[in-house]
Formats: structure tokens, sequence, C-alpha cells
């Protein structure tokens, strides 16, 4: 079964949110998807001044939607031009590369701890050439990152990603 990821990053701090996953992005799920982006409370979008998105028809509705409820812009790409949504195309490709890739998911609750262990890992412990090869959260805790460091060891250094089990 493929399962769609919806997926939102500021591009100033590089910092990625999961907005959602599922088998078939209709029209009922991209809105409940858009509402929770766009939520006074802590929604992701609800101070962004505009949205870059690409033309892909299974989003048709959000855009529809932002436009007729939130004061985000929405900004279309040209069809074909992965090149101007550079660091979304190159957050994919690393999701798909470091993690999706190397796992074998039964069910879309696993899948979904996988994404989001990745974007943990994205801020927490993957640095950033266009930031200046920082991290988007460094963490301060020294023995947790040590003991990630230790168990990649002792399983050969063969893992770029390292799933933690939540407490």
């Amino acid at each position: 079964m493929t399962f769609c990821v919806l997926a939102v990053m500021h591009l100033k701090t590089r910092r990625v949110h999961s907005a959602g996953i599922t088998p078939s992005p209709n029209t009922t799920w991209v809105k409940q998807a858009c509402r929770n982006l766009t939520d006074c409370e802590d929604g992701v979008l609800k101070d962004a001044s505009h949205l870059i998105m690409d033309r892909d028809t299974s989003f048709i509705a959000m855009r529809d939607f932002l436009q007729q409820n939130s004061e985000t812009e929405v900004v279309l790409l040209p069809p074909k031009s992965p090149n101007l949504n550079a660091f979304m195309e190159r957050w994919f490709r690393s999701l798909k590369s470091e993690c999706l890739d190397r796992m074998i998911f039964f069910g879309r609750k696993s899948l979904e701890n996988a994404v989001r262990e990745y974007v943990q890992h994205y801020h927490g412990e993957r640095n950033h050439q266009g930031l200046g090869n920082q991290l988007i959260e460094p963490e301060d805790d020294a023995d947790s990152v040590a003991g990630r460091i230790e168990c990649r060891d002792r399983l050969g250094g063969m893992l770029k990603y390292h799933h933690r089990r939540a407490a």
C-alpha cells in the first residue's frame, strides 16, 4: 500500500512539521489537515504569510481552504519545477534515503512513528549546511547523545538513523 505524507517546512529555520499520513488524500482529509495547520492555538501556519505549494492535484482542496479561511497567501509553483521547492524536495529525499528505504512497515502506525522519529532526528541530531552546519534544535542532554552514539557504535556504525523508544 502507498501512503502520502504531508509535511510543511519553515524555510528560514528549516523546521519541518509532519501534518499527516494517509493512503488516499481525499478532500475531507486535506481540509482537516488545513484546519490543524492553521489552528489559532498551535497551528504551524497560524502566523505564516506565504505557503509555497506544488500543483499536485491531491491538494487543490488545501489551496482553496487556505485562500478562503486564512491570511496565508498560497504561492503555486509552475508545473514541473522541483528546483523551486528545493528545500522540501531535499527533505523528502533525505526522509526516503535515511529512513524509509531502510525499514519495512507493518501498517500506517509504524510509518507514522518512523516519520515522527525522523523529524526529531532531523531537528536535533542532523547538521544542516544551509544553516552553517548547525542543528535546528540542539539537545542539551549530553547523556542522551552519548547513549545514541554508543548504540550506533555497537551496531557497527551502519545506521544513520537511530530509533528511540518514547518514554
